[in-house]
């Protein structure tokens, strides 16, 4: 199935795998790009040299093009960046609008940039700084999201801008790829359905959680760092949101210190990222220091497996996953009904032409 974003990053299909942290590693990524899709290395939770580490791993379990998320506001972008193209990365993705330099900077190196966005003002301002492509995330979608439905904002940013749009939140199967190449999306990306695959290395325990969640089970919370966070609803979610701001904060303290001695950061450094996280956004400082309780948070479930210490980020189609497929016979599958959806639109469209004759 061709299309601009499989033409654009030199896929197969057009499929996109999200880095998340501490679940897209060089497992997931490299079995995601073995299928034909776009696998994305997460590295925001990573060290600039395990970077460099995790880079050199996939590119030595598959000869496809991949792709590195990273932040755009953190202190050492520039030093991720020199990764991407020193290793000959095929696309940058960005969670948070790219500057146009460092827009500029990988263009020229020949890498292609991906930003994601919430608003179709983001992303017409990513388009005029230069941006490749935009995935578009509705409030559907796991982790830091929005309020606006995907089916209302992908037609606006569709509308708004002339480079390929990719669709995200709510997307699990071929019949959503059909609905969103209708929209006129270039592909679609999905986080939860590649965490729900036997390549993901996320613990078996925490793959039940999410199996076992109804929609209902799937909530936005504001206790965790302050913004919206789409996640599973669990007793710890629940205790976050009921504690005071006094214990939540020491809470936070403990949790930052343990993600600067395994990112490799800087106290210095964390708070220059704190400061970038603030710009901009209605967050005090106490605010901005609990979302150093983010990666800590995340990394006790999708590491070790602590479903009662950690919290899962999960989008909304966790209630509607069964099942935990391969990557490759998830794209497969999913270009299957692709297919059969396309049938069925062209059976119909023909009886009623028939009909109306």
């Amino acid at each position: 199935m061709e299309t601009a974003l499989t033409r654009l990053v030199g896929v197969r299909h057009p499929i996109v795998q999200t880095g998340m942290g501490w679940v897209a590693g060089p497992r997931l990524v490299s079995a995601t790009a073995n299928a034909g899709a776009l696998g994305i290395l997460a590295s925001a939770t990573m060290s600039v040299d395990r970077l460099r580490e995790a880079v050199r791993e996939v590119r030595s379990r598959t000869d496809a093009p991949f792709g590195v998320n990273l932040r755009a506001d953190a202190a050492d972008a520039g030093d991720r960046v020199r990764v991407i193209v020193e290793e000959g990365v095929r696309v940058a993705s960005f969670a948070l609008a790219p500057s146009p330099g460092l827009i500029a900077e990988l263009k020229e190196a020949g890498v292609v940039v991906i930003s994601t966005v919430g608003a179709r003002r983001h992303a017409e301002k990513v388009a005029a700084w230069g941006a490749d492509a935009v995935i578009v995330q509705g409030g559907e979608g796991g982790g830091h999201t929005g309020e606006v439905a995907t089916t209302v904002l992908l037609p606006q940013v569709v509308d708004a801008v002339r480079i390929p749009v990719v669709a995200a939140g709510g997307f699990f199967d071929g019949r959503g790829l059909v609905a969103a190449l209708a929209y006129g999306a270039a592909g679609v990306a999905m986080g939860t359905r590649f965490l729900l695959t036997s390549d993901s290395t996320v613990p078996d325990a925490v793959k039940a959680r999410y199996l076992a969640a109804t929609v209902r089970d799937v909530t936005v919370t504001t206790a965790v760092d302050g913004l919206p966070h789409r996640m599973l609803r669990t007793d710890l979610v629940e205790s976050l949101e009921n504690a005071t701001r006094a214990r939540a904060l020491v809470q936070a303290v403990r949790r930052a210190a343990a993600f600067r001695k395994l990112s490799g950061l800087t106290w210095r450094r964390m708070l220059q990222d704190g400061r970038a996280l603030k710009h901009g956004k209605d967050l005090t400082w106490s605010q901005v220091l609990l979302a150093a309780n983010t990666p800590m948070l995340l990394r006790a479930s999708m590491v070790d497996g602590r479903t009662d210490l950690g919290v899962m980020a999960s989008g909304q189609v966790a209630g509607v996953i069964e099942d935990l497929p391969s990557c490759a016979e998830l794209v497969e599958r999913i270009l299957a009904e692709a297919g059969e959806a396309v049938a069925a639109l062209t059976a119909t469209t023909a009886t009623t032409t028939t009909t109306t004759s």
